[in-house]
């Protein structure tokens, strides 16, 4: 993407969002950094206790958009089109207080919006600063822009599937019996690492009746022959776009009896929840289409979380896959479709795939196969 593109592609996302901050009352989005300001400009810096804030105006509200830093963080923010997109930069030194900073150049607003994740020093900050304004999250108005991927964040989740992909058919290397949890895990780390992500962000390596806690990392039982271990793995690539893809194998030997038929139903739930994502459809039908056919089974009590995430900048962000939500999906919507069946005690198993929706259906973003199969 050249340097024009990309400020072209910032300046019309700051625009929308000046949009949808004006269709919902707000007057000012004041944003720290965090995925939601890399999304708006291209920041990739962290928080920390020194305020750095986005001023976004409201479209039709008087006050300029404005990148409030502190004085000694402004080089680092030379690879952002500050003058090209129109946002002033103010600088502070220790000593002032940025927060007042900040409440001159809002432009007297009525109601605000802070960033879902802003620390909450900077919250009671501004909170301080504005006494008789209403504070409200920002999520609503940005999520908006950021649950629907345009063509360029699509490919880069194409590219994170793929790297996930490469490394998921490689198990075979590390998941064997005899090794531990911890073991394979860093073995998948480096090889995550070595397939271009910038970190490892999660590694579940789950065996035998640890691959029944959905959200198990990693810990030194060592991997019996006839396990099931559940590993779920994904992280960032340069671009700042995740991939999370889960697959479930068998070790050593053929596992325990029941556990092919279980798993059998899992991965025709996961065919069909795919097969129902469609613009036009809502986020709790795709729900519906693995949990109906789990709970036909006889295994309803043991699907116990949701059925998907949407993933971007963020590994969970919206839209959420889960029963009672009504939201209509559209084209460039990407999420997880992950059901899984847990087995309390003895195993666990979950399938998951990234999915991005298209104008007739969905395209996944991992190829890899979804079968039981025994390393």
């Amino acid at each position: 993407m050249t340097d024009a593109v990309a400020t072209g592609l910032f300046a019309d996302r700051l625009r929308r969002a000046g949009e949808h901050a004006a269709d919902q009352g707000t007057d000012v989005l004041f944003l720290t950094p965090g995925t939601d300001l890399r999304y708006l400009t291209g920041f990739e810096g962290s928080s920390h206790e020194r305020l750095t804030c986005l001023i976004v105006p409201a479209a039709g509200h008087r006050a300029p958009p404005a990148l409030v830093v502190p004085s000694l963080e402004a080089p680092g923010l030379a690879g952002i089109p500050l003058e090209a997109l129109g946002i002033d930069l103010v600088t502070w030194t220790d000593g002032e207080d940025p927060y007042l900073l900040v409440s001159d150049l809002a432009g007297g607003p009525t109601r605000v919006a802070v960033d879902d994740d802003m620390p909450a020093r900077h919250v009671l900050g501004l909170r301080d600063a504005f006494p008789d304004v209403p504070q409200t999250l920002g999520g609503p108005v940005l999520r908006e822009l950021r649950m629907r991927k345009d063509a360029a964040e699509v490919a880069r989740l194409r590219a994170a599937g793929e790297a996930i992909d490469r490394v998921h058919a490689r198990i075979g290397e590390w998941l064997k019996p005899g090794r531990t949890e911890a073991a394979v895990a860093a073995d998948l780390t480096e090889a995550i690492l070595a397939e271009g992500h910038t970190e490892a962000a999660f590694v579940v390596v789950g065996s035998g009746p640890n691959g029944a806690s959905p959200h198990h990392d990693v810990s030194d039982r060592v991997i019996e022959p006839g396990d099931v271990v559940v590993v779920d793995i994904g992280g960032p690539l340069p671009s700042g776009y995740n991939s999370d893809c889960t697959r479930t194998y068998a070790v050593g030997a053929e596992p325990a009896a029941g556990v092919r038929e279980t798993y059998a139903v899992l991965q025709e739930a996961q065919e069909r929840a795919v097969a129902a994502v469609r613009p036009g459809a809502t986020a709790a039908s795709i729900d519906r289409a693995a949990r109906e056919h789990i709970a036909a089974a006889g295994h309803g009590a043991h699907f116990i979380h949701r059925t998907g995430h949407g993933i971007g900048l963020d590994v969970h962000e919206e839209p959420y896959i889960v029963d009672g939500n009504d939201l209509v999906l559209e084209e460039g919507m990407a999420f997880s479709v992950e059901p899984g069946i847990y087995q309390a005690g003895q195993w666990g198993a979950r399938i998951e795939d990234i999915v991005v929706v298209t104008a007739d259906g969905a395209e996944r973003l991992n190829r890899n196969p979804r079968d039981l199969v025994v390393l």
